[in-house]
C-alpha cells in the first residue's frame, strides 16, 4: 500500500461520541485539582477505539475506521515535542502498519508474517547515542535485530544529513524506496521535534548464543545514503504511538 491521503478530520466534531462540553469553570477546576482533562479523556477514547478496531482485523488491515481514528489522534497531537520526550524511549510493540509497497522485500515479508511479534526499541546506548532497533521475534530465543543510529535535537548525530536518493538500485526496490526532497517534508511541519532521523548500522539474526549477520552491508560508504531514514511521530501518549516513516508507511505501536 502507499501513503493514504484523506480529508482532515476534526476529532471533536465528526462524531457525537467525541463531543466535549467545556466551560471555563470546569476547565479551571480540573487544572487546579489535578483531574484528567477533557482533552485527555477524548484522546483515551480515540485510542481505545483505534486499538479495538485494529484487534478486530489484523496487523495489515486498513479499514476506513482505522484510518479515521489514526487521523483524529494525529489532529489531537498528544505529547508535544515527541521525538525528544522521555516517553518515546523504551520498547514499543507494532500492532498496525500499512506495509507500503515501497518497503524492502525483507521488511514486507517479516511484517506479513503476523504470527511474529515485532518491536521497536528506542534507547540511548552507553555513549548516549540514540539507537532505534527493529526486532522481529521468531521465538523466545530466536530473533532478527536491526540497529540504527538515530539523531534528534537533544542527541544530534553529525552524520545524519538529509537523504538524497530514493534508494532504487538499477530501478529495482531492493532496500526500500524512500521519500526525498519536497516529498520528505513532515505531515505537520509546524510541530517541532517530531522527527527522529536514523541510519541503519548493524543487523543480526540471533539464535540463542549464535549470530548470523543480516545480509545488507550497511556500513559500506556507497550504501550509506540508501540506508538513511526517518520516522515522524504524529501522535504520542504514554501507551500509544503513531509514526509515519520515510517509505510512506504508517505505524501504530503500543508501549510495552
Amino acid at each position: 500500500t502507499t501513503n493514504t491521503k484523506t480529508n482532515n478530520l476534526n476529532p471533536l466534531s465528526r462524531s457525537k461520541a467525541f463531543s466535549v462540553k467545556m466551560t471555563s469553570t470546569s476547565s479551571a477546576d480540573s487544572t487546579s485539582s489535578g483531574a484528567v482533562s477533557d482533552d485527555d479523556n477524548t484522546n483515551k477514547f480515540l485510542e481505545d477505539q483505534l486499538i479495538r478496531e485494529i484487534e478486530t482485523g489484523n496487523r495489515l488491515g486498513s479499514s476506513s475506521n482505522v484510518v479515521k481514528f489514526i487521523e483524529q489522534l494525529e489532529e489531537c497531537r498528544g505529547i508535544d515535542r515527541p521525538a525528544v520526550s522521555d516517553v518515546v524511549e523504551g520498547r514499543w510493540r507494532l500492532i498496525h502498519t500499512t506495509n507500503a509497497s515501497t518497503s524492502s522485500p525483507i521488511q514486507r515479508k517479516a511484517v506479513d508474517a503476523s504470527k511474529y511479534a515485532i518491536y521497536q526499541d528506542i534507547k540511548p546506548d552507553n555513549n548516549n547515542v540514540l539507537i532505534v532497533s527493529q526486532v522481529v521475534k521468531f521465538s523466545n530465543d530466536a530473533e532478527l535485530c536491526v540497529d540504527a543510529l538515530a539523531s534528534t535535537s537533544s542527541r544530534p548525530l553529525p552524520e545524519l544529513t538529509a537523504r538524497e536518493e530514493t534508494g532504487k538500485i538499477l530501478g529495482l526496490n531492493i532496500l526500500g524506496v524512500s521519500l526525498v526532497g519536497e516529498d520528505a517534508k513532515p505531515k505537520f511541519p509546524d510541530r517541532s521535534d517530531s522527527r527522529i532521523d536514523f541510519v541503519f548500522d548493524e543487523g543480526n539474526f540471533v539464535f540463542g548464543q549464535f549470530k548470523i549477520p543480516y545480509p545488507v552491508p550497511f556500513r559500506l560508504p556507497f550504501m550509506r545514503d540508501n540506508v538513511k531514514g526517518w520516522i515522524d511521530i504524529t501522535y504520542l501518549s504514554d501507551r500509544l504511538r503513531i509514526s509515519r516513516g520515510n517509505k510512506g508507511t504508517t505505524f501504530v505501536l503500543l508501549k510495552e
